[in-house]
């Protein structure tokens, strides 16, 4: 099966699949040019002035965080913009703003202006959400889950690339430049989606009774499912981040502090990467063909069983084999979500929806960071891996237990 959805001649595709098309690549490049600079922030903060250890893992996580934060506050807010002036607009002002914010970082000289410029990014965030629910509205119910998996594979592989790129530029050029060149990445994607890209967007009339409605979840079917999604967002993203900040350090543990150290800890960085590209198209398919229940049973239960014994490993090779596998659960977990949010939310609210999605996904970021560092400090590293299955398994009984829907009739 082949899961890039670029053909050669887009014009002659239907809309909903030219719009999967350019918004893949579109994302591809947003997520090289997001993950092309990260790993190089601490080392650009230590240029920024003359920093004793503690002042620069202070300005260090004050850099990284400050986006989160805002993105977590401000996706709600750009959601309802979207469902009032269309997904489209919403393309245009995050990647055109993105682009401005990130190619402006190459030019500062104190770490207080990065600092402002990384929380004016996160004001700029939105466009892997916004595209995801510009597809989400535009395919075919029937094919929604595949087409998910498909764009899903398009930032997966963009953030899969990015350091390496990032790496390759920092050290041909400077990382002043990397960050240049990055804005000139997301100038190209304002492009894409400018001339690329078609919405079919009718906003809904603004009546008295649309005045008077007080919160997004009154005007879905099933509230209760939505919020469980997202707190499931949360959840996912937060066991996936609480084990990155260490990985290079247990790494370095397995192999007694000697050896191509760095390498191996890329490497084994980049293993869940691979395994969700080529895994999400296919589980969306199967799960647009079986129902999205089985797939987030399969993807919870896997990431469990795969997370549990990572902790418990003495060689660096089944680490990056069990790595590879969580990857896996990945593309049956994130791609699923969505889905679900998709089909239980009405078409006016996707925006809406899918922002709200992004602050849960944002927010798992921070507590995976914060909580990764905790737990590793008091139980060590096997502590982490142990904590996010005992997270996922809690999310997973939530799940069975609040939404019968999803419970799966395997006799069906």
């Amino acid at each position: 099966m082949v899961f890039l959805p670029v053909k050669l001649n887009l014009k002659k595709l239907p809309e909903w699949r030219r719009n999967l098309a350019v918004l893949w690549l579109g994302c591809f490049v947003a997520g090289v040019g997001f993950s092309e600079i990260a790993p190089f922030l601490s080392l650009y903060v230590e240029q920024l002035g003359n920093f004793d250890k503690s002042t620069l893992s202070l300005y260090s996580g004050l850099t990284y965080a400050v986006t989160f934060f805002v993105v977590a506050v401000v996706s709600p807010l750009w959601g309802k913009l979207a469902d009032r002036h269309g997904r489209k607009l919403m393309l245009l002002r995050s990647s055109l703003g993105l682009a401005i914010v990130i190619g402006a970082c190459g030019f500062v000289h104190q770490v207080w202006t990065l600092i402002l410029l990384r929380f004016l990014q996160g004001l700029c965030a939105g466009y892997i959400p916004n595209a995801t629910a510009l597809i989400a509205t535009e395919t075919p119910k029937a094919k929604s889950g595949t087409a998910l998996g498909i764009l899903t594979t398009g930032y997966v592989s963009g953030n899969l690339i990015g350091p390496i790129i990032g790496g390759v530029l920092a050290q041909v050029f400077s990382i002043r430049m990397t960050f240049v060149l990055t804005g000139g990445l997301l100038l190209i994607v304002f492009f894409l989606s400018w001339f690329g890209v078609h919405e079919d967007f009718k906003p809904e009339p603004v009546t008295a009774k649309t005045r008077q409605q007080q919160s997004l979840l009154h005007q879905v079917a099933d509230p209760r499912t939505i919020i469980v999604l997202l707190f499931s967002t949360m959840i996912i993203q937060m066991g996936n981040n609480s084990i990155t900040p260490i990985i290079s350090l247990y790494v370095k543990e397995l192999m007694h502090g000697s050896g191509p150290i760095t390498i191996a800890a890329g490497v084994i960085a980049a293993l869940p990467g691979i395994s969700t590209l080529i895994s999400a198209p296919r589980l969306g398919a199967w799960g647009d063909q079986h129902g999205p229940g089985k797939v987030l049973l399969f993807g919870f239960l896997f990431a469990i069983v795969m997370y549990i014994p990572q902790g418990l490993v003495a060689s660096v090779w089944l680490l990056g084999v069990l790595r590879f596998m969580i990857g896996i659960s990945d593309g049956a977990l994130f791609p699923t979500v969505q889905t679900l949010l998709a089909k239980g939310t009405p078409q006016n609210l996707t925006g809406s929806i899918f922002s709200w999605n992004q602050s849960f996904q944002a927010l798992g970021s921070m507590l995976g960071s914060l909580l990764g560092g905790v737990v590793s400090n008091r139980f060590g590293y096997n502590g982490v891996f142990g904590f996010t299955a005992l997270s996922l398994t809690i999310n997973l009984l939530l799940i069975l237990w609040l939404i019968p829907t999803l419970r799966p009739k395997w006799q069906h």
